[in-house]
């Protein structure tokens, strides 16, 4: 049932203030990490249909397991999350992958699922095949198989893909950390492989990386295991195909580079520092003497101030840049929370093609430059986001009982938000066009009050509704078309609520006119000016009138006037 709640610039509205909103760990205006309720990790990601996909170890499930205090041993951790994006900025929770439930007829050869590798093709049908390689704790590596980017996942296997017995692998300490490539010509690879030096390595060659070739079926193994010689490997292994060429990418360790002289490949590059990450290129990869030493790209997420820990990074091309997402200690620092829980990151980074050399990332706060604008005539998921108060993980609920997970979601079915008085999301440069919206439609069930807020979360609200249904029901609200055309972030704030559960909205256009090429075009790259012509960085909040320009997604310099609150 549809219901037009006519309250119109309710500026009086039942308002909650700004000081008893629900507190947000992650800054309105910042882009890291990805997820402000989210622990999560050892990113891996892939391009689908215009989206950027990302899947990570669901340090959160650890989290909920310890009661919110304590160790991330990650020994709870039987699940993979599921982020997606098509803007870099604004990002959707799919929920997670229960492994452990698709993989109970392994019985006792299922230990965890830690650190995922992504990769999909077309099949023999034309219809797509993903594949997802994940690390059975530090034992071993297994395969997930699906027909979408969301799943559903099965496990063509009874049993991991690699263990300690596969040909190749003796005597490498811990064969897990895949990391997966098809190359230009279809073929898979997997790298995989760490810990300390094995009886046969040393610190400086600790003999623990892996590479084997992938059979066409992309479930088992073309031959055995070689070893892959990076110096001072660790862990975190993850494999691209750039220009011809594969690209592989690990963590060092903490080990003394004392020895660094030794290593006959280094050329003129200086020892990586400890616990950074680093790269080897080959056009041959199960030739060992073929990779070649190209230096660190990544230093530890503590020397940004980002928290010491491990590292583990995933490179990305999405549109025509280069992106490195990562985890860091940001999320768990800013809660004040102790125990080691990461959370998932991402910068933009610069990679030549011809020459596979990967620039050196500084880690962010402010997080990568938008993609694209968010188009608000389209419906858009409640779980999309670029920060939120209130939201919690354990509260995103799956709808169809009958598929439900022993954790409560799937990241192959729906989700909503539960939202609890004073809980809020906001979302970043959403574009309205020339011609803003006149009404905007709110799917919920439970009763509350709602405020959209436009510019900062303390503002007044521009407009209000309240709802009761017990049942998901569209409630439609008319908003000022001419308010919301300068609108770029806006705030949904849920002033009151009881058992609210909140899974879509959309804005209705003024007009269609001035949306097609205003809303939903590439913005690549964005510069903007004061009302006097002078040059103000982007990443600068600049009061007033500020004039936009951007080449589109036709290679056509375009230019926009907005105002900042």
């Amino acid at each position: 049932m549809k219901s037009l709640l006519l309250s119109f610039l309710l500026f009086t509205s039942m308002s909650v203030a700004a000081e008893d909103l629900a507190k947000s760990y992650k800054s309105t205006g910042s882009g890291n990490p990805i997820s402000a309720s989210v622990f999560c990790a050892d990113p891996t990601a892939l391009v689908y249909n215009g989206r950027v996909y990302v899947y990570g170890s669901n340090d959160h499930q650890q989290y909920i397991a310890n009661g919110k205090t304590g160790e991330n041993n990650y020994g709870a951790i039987k699940s993979i999350v599921v982020f997606s994006s098509d803007d870099m900025l604004n990002w959707t929770f799919h929920g997670t992958i229960d492994v452990g439930t698709i993989c109970s007829s392994w019985g006792w050869r299922f230990a965890t699922s830690w650190a995922p590798s992504v990769t999909w093709r077309e099949g023999a049908n034309g219809n797509p095949e993903f594949f997802l390689y994940f690390s059975n704790s530090g034992g071993g590596v297994g395969v997930l198989k699906a027909s979408s980017p969301l799943g559903p996942w099965t496990s063509p296997l009874s049993r991991p893909l690699i263990d300690g017995d596969t040909p190749g692998v003796k005597p490498c300490t811990w064969p897990f950390d895949p990391g997966v490539v098809i190359d230009d010509e279809g073929i898979g690879w997997l790298t995989f492989g760490g810990g300390d030096p094995n009886a046969q390595g040393s610190t400086l060659l600790p003999g623990n990386c892996r590479i084997v070739k992938l059979n066409n079926r992309m479930t088992g193994l073309d031959g055995k295991a070689v070893n892959l010689p990076a110096p001072y490997h660790f862990e975190a292994s993850e494999l691209n195909f750039i220009g011809g060429k594969y690209v592989y990418t690990y963590c060092t360790s903490w080990a003394s580079r004392d020895d660094w002289s030794q290593y006959a490949k280094r050329g003129s590059q200086a020892a990586p520092s400890t616990c950074s990450m680093c790269y080897l290129v080959s056009d041959d990869p199960l030739n060992p003497d073929s990779w070649e030493y190209k230096g660190e790209y990544v230093a530890n997420p503590g020397s940004f101030g980002f928290g010491w820990g491990n590292n583990h990074t995933h490179l990305e091309k999405f549109g025509n840049k280069y992106y490195v997402f990562y985890h860091s200690m940001t999320l768990q620092n800013d809660m004040g929370v102790e125990g080691g829980y990461r959370s998932i990151g991402v910068d933009e980074v610069k990679v030549t093609e011809g020459t596979q050399q990967i620039g050196n990332l500084t880690m962010t706060t402010a997080g990568a430059e938008p993609a694209k604008f968010m188009n608000p005539y389209e419906w858009q998921q409640a779980e999309t986001m670029s920060t939120s108060g209130g939201i919690e993980y354990e509260d995103f609920t799956n709808i169809t009982p009958a598929t439900k997970s022993k954790l409560g979601n799937d990241a192959s079915q729906n989700l909503q938000v539960s939202m609890h008085t004073g809980d809020w999301i906001t979302l970043r440069k959403v574009d309205f066009g020339t011609v803003g919206a006149k009404s905007f439609t709110l799917r919920a069930r439970g009763r509350g009050t709602f405020e959209i807020r436009i510019g900062r979360i303390g503002a007044r609200a521009a407009a209000s509704l309240s709802f009761s249904s017990t049942d998901f029901e569209d409630h439609t609200i008319a908003v000022d078309p001419e308010r919301m055309k300068d609108a770029r972030q806006i705030y949904f704030v849920f002033t009151e609520a009881e058992d609210v559960q909140f899974d879509a909205w959309r804005f209705e256009p003024n007009s269609t006119d001035g949306i097609a090429t205003d809303v939903t075009v590439l913005q690549t790259p964005v510069r903007q000016y004061d009302i006097s012509g002078r040059r103000v960085p982007v990443s600068r909040r600049h009061s007033g009138i500020i004039i936009e320009q951007y080449i589109d997604g036709q290679g056509v310099t375009r230019q926009r006037k907005r105002v900042n609150n």
